[in-house]
């Protein structure tokens, strides 16, 4: 059977969530927004707010106001808002960039600014594929991801979630070339990819093979896991 191909995720995210009756969305780690700005543009009744913990990506989030999208500087660890105020979360390839330590915060943080019944939409990438081997060879998830699946796991079995669907996925991803790919993944503001000239080298042959006349592609393997915070009460 062939993996769902996705190349926006929204529609993904309107085929698992009911966005006509989820206004208040939070979204954690929300780098530039882009998923966010989207929805408010079809779903002009949603309301929401965008915490990201990278200054210099925050700032550039606030040269950039919308209406209806608050940014907060903050992390899914430690959220300055109120308790029970959303109807929906949303972790887009976020979850495994908080601390190993504090997952389990984090996960319960969230729990607490949902609403009863509210859910929690987690996107991660898959720790697979040909452009995971090239980011490997300077930004190895493999330990980060697992521990952030682990804590999803754990949170579920605990009773503090329902896990409503899994959802596996693949993204296309497209670089004109390796100066595109080295902007775009390497020079990043969250992450200190400093690479010496050996590395660099060996993340470029490994490249290499797929470039083509049209540039390189990949796929990117994720999952979607869709959470309902089950009430403590019941």
């Amino acid at each position: 059977m062939s993996t769902l191909l996705v190349t926006d995720e929204l529609d993904l995210l309107h085929r698992l969530v009911d966005l006509d009756q989820h206004h208040k969305i939070i979204e954690l780690g929300c780098g530039a927004a882009e998923l966010s700005r989207k929805l408010l543009a079809r779903f002009p009744a949603s309301e929401i707010v965008a915490l990201e913990v990278d200054e210099r990506q925050h700032a550039k989030n606030l040269l950039k106001p919308l209406q209806r999208l608050q940014f907060i500087e903050a992390g899914a660890q430690s959220i300055p808002l109120p308790s029970g105020a959303f109807d929906l979360a949303l972790m887009l390839k976020s979850l495994h960039h908080v601390p190993s330590q504090q997952l389990v915060q984090a996960l319960s943080e969230v729990h607490r600014v949902l609403k009863p019944g509210g859910l929690l939409y987690v996107s991660e990438p898959v720790f697979a594929g040909a452009l995971n081997e090239v980011m490997r060879l300077f930004h190895d998830e493999e330990l980060v991801r697992a521990a952030a699946l682990r804590a999803m796991q754990t949170a579920v079995s605990m009773g503090d979630w329902e896990q409503l669907s899994e959802t596996l996925f693949d993204v296309p991803v497209h670089y004109r070339d390796f100066a595109d790919f080295e902007t775009r993944m390497i020079g990043v503001t969250y992450a200190n990819h400093r690479l010496d000239a050996a590395t660099l080298q060996k993340v470029q042959e490994r490249f290499a093979p797929h470039m083509s006349a049209g540039g390189a592609h990949f796929v990117r393997p994720m999952r979607v896991n869709l959470l309902r915070r089950l009430d403590e009460f019941v």
